[in-house]
């Protein structure tokens, strides 16, 4: 079989401060039709640039400086304008990480759908109206033949991303580029999304590159996998072979991430007075009740994750924990004492007690402020320093995050890497030196290397300070990691809770068990083996883990 892509030596350069560097050194890359190949790699390794690139594409301020990239014998490099309008959208796609980003707010999803196949005449508005329905029933989405005609805040995340695959399959493409289409998606949602994506570039024999850096989903999608490091190729294999007998030091250390595993810490005294106590809390957002009479504890020094599916309630617990969301019936105590529901009725030592780390350091992070304004702030707020004793402060705290404070303190955000952003996040939550810490989704955005960075960071600070955390989470390899307790969530009602050896051990209620099973593991025929232990003959037969 003739290839479909080729890509050969491949060098492609960013700008900074007007001066072009280099971010992908001299790389080939082939795809033959119908074939998917795994592009992995820590943040920073040049993936997502690489799968761009396939298609002739680089973002503003990157370019392709040097090597050649061909489609189908289209040279896309040496390609007019005209030619790439012609194939991107109708022979190559792109489905994004982020869909509720990618789709226009303002229109509904079957609008958005038919717009590729009517613009590159593959069919009319109302034949591609006819075939998205079918794609939305292929993919397994819920009411097909209405759901395209919701607006996309309508749908949820997972649902959202199937359209979007759905979308980019409207012309029946020969290449899609994935690029981390299920990173941000809970274990349930992300089986569906892997199963509709697998069955469906199964199906019409597309080829794919699969960007990601989570190893267990890439190994049930790819036949073979690339990985990459600083913008060099460390080694390609299939599959099978690169999993079982990777070759490279760099390789095997991505194999063995997630080694880290606090021990389980004695249980907590019966009369021990809980940091934080959540009793009997019911909220809900205007009209529409959220949370059901939820009540867990955290103690002192202790972490417990907060796991459950998109729309469990997990964030607006959060949320009225911090005073952000007052409950309409129940309390929050904080060391034995109620806390107002309003955050606006707290003083500033409740406030300070209690703070958040975000899940998207890239937002949570005034772009146009440097670090030690944005770590100085609450240092400042809370503790009333200014000046150089606030600047030695925020040096301070970035020495405890493990980055150098006279090397970042005058940075801004974009100078630094995820991780290190998120460890101002951490910094920043630290500078009010709080009791309480809500860790929110903190490692879902970060590749396996820098995740268990964070993790070790955060577990070495609990022991340093005795902090409490509450570790919202959907990612139950980081629960093993790190919590203590453990508390599950469905539908805005917590529906198991004990210390985490417990509940991983069976038996699980039924709830905690399709979680559990859920989760991928590093063995390229866990997806079939698990579609057949739930009775599925063919991946796109069932909403895979949900009863629809």
């Amino acid at each position: 079989m003739t290839d479909l892509v080729v890509m050969r030596d491949i060098e492609i350069e960013g700008r900074s401060d007007e001066v072009w560097m280099p971010i992908i050194k001299g790389i080939d890359l082939t795809l033959k039709k119908g074939e998917v190949l795994g592009l992995i790699g820590e943040s920073g390794a040049g993936k997502s640039t690489l799968g761009l690139a396939a298609m002739g594409f680089a973002r503003d301020g990157v370019r392709i400086s040097g090597g050649s990239v061909e489609f189908d014998g289209i040279d896309l490099l040496a390609a007019s304008a005209d030619v790439k309008r012609g194939l991107l959208g109708k022979r190559i796609a792109y489905v994004a990480q982020s869909a509720a980003a990618s789709f226009n707010p303002a229109h509904k999803l079957i609008d958005q759908h038919t717009e590729g196949p009517t613009q590159h005449g593959v069919m009319s508005k109302s034949e591609s109206e006819m075939d998205g329905i079918e794609l939305y029933r292929k993919l397994r989405l819920p009411n097909p033949d209405e759901i395209g005609f919701r607006y996309p805040h309508q749908v949820s995340g997972g649902q959202l991303q199937r359209a979007m695959t759905a979308m980019a399959m409207s012309c029946r493409p020969d290449l899609i580029i994935f690029d981390e289409p299920t990173t941000a998606l809970d274990v349930t949602t992300q089986i569906e999304v892997l199963a509709s994506i697998r069955d469906i570039v199964e199906e019409y024999d597309t080829a794919a590159i699969y960007i990601t850096h989570d190893l267990a989903v890439v190994a049930q999608m790819a036949d073979r996998i690339k990985v990459l490091l600083k913008g060099d190729e460390v080694e390609e294999n299939e599959t099978r072979e690169m999993l079982s007998h990777p070759k490279e030091d760099y390789t095997k250390s991505l194999w063995a991430v997630r080694e880290f595993k606090r021990p389980q810490k004695p249980a907590v005294h019966t009369d021990a007075t809980p940091v934080v106590s959540v009793q009997h809390v019911t909220a809900a957002y205007g009209k529409v009740p959220v949370l059901h009479d939820i009540s867990f504890d955290i103690h002192a020094g202790r972490t417990v994750a907060v796991v459950g599916e998109s729309g469990s309630g997990k964030s607006t617990a959060a949320r009225c924990i911090t005073g952000l969301l007052p409950p309409s019936e129940g309390v929050i105590e904080f060391d034995g004492e109620a806390l107002p529901g309003n955050y606006r009725q707290r003083n500033k030592m409740q406030l300070r007690q209690a703070q958040m780390i975000y899940q998207m350091a890239d937002t949570a992070l005034n772009p146009r402020k440097t670090i030690g304004e944005i770590i100085g702030r609450p240092v400042q707020f809370y503790m009333g320093l200014t000046g150089r004793e606030k600047r030695k402060r925020v040096e301070e705290l970035l020495e405890q995050i493990e980055l150098p404070g006279s090397q970042y303190i005058d940075r801004l955000p974009s100078e630094l890497s995820g991780g290190q952003k998120q460890r101002i996040g951490i910094a920043r939550a630290l500078a009010a030196e709080p009791k309480f810490i809500i860790c929110d989704e903190v490692t879902s955005a970060l590749d396996q290397l820098v995740a268990e960075g964070i993790l070790r960071l955060l577990a070495q600070l609990q022991d340093e300070l005795g902090l409490s955390y509450m570790f919202i989470t959907h990612d139950l390899a980081t629960v093993r990691s790190i919590a203590d307790e453990v508390v599950v969530m469905k539908d805005g009602q917590v529906v198991e809770q004990g210390p985490k050896d417990e509940m991983f051990t069976p038996p699980h209620h039924p709830y905690t068990d399709l979680l559990l099973s859920s989760v991928p593991e590093m063995d390229p025929d866990w997806l079939t083996n698990l579609l057949a232990e739930r009775g599925v003959d063919n991946i796109g037969d069932a909403a895979v883990g949900k009863m629809d």
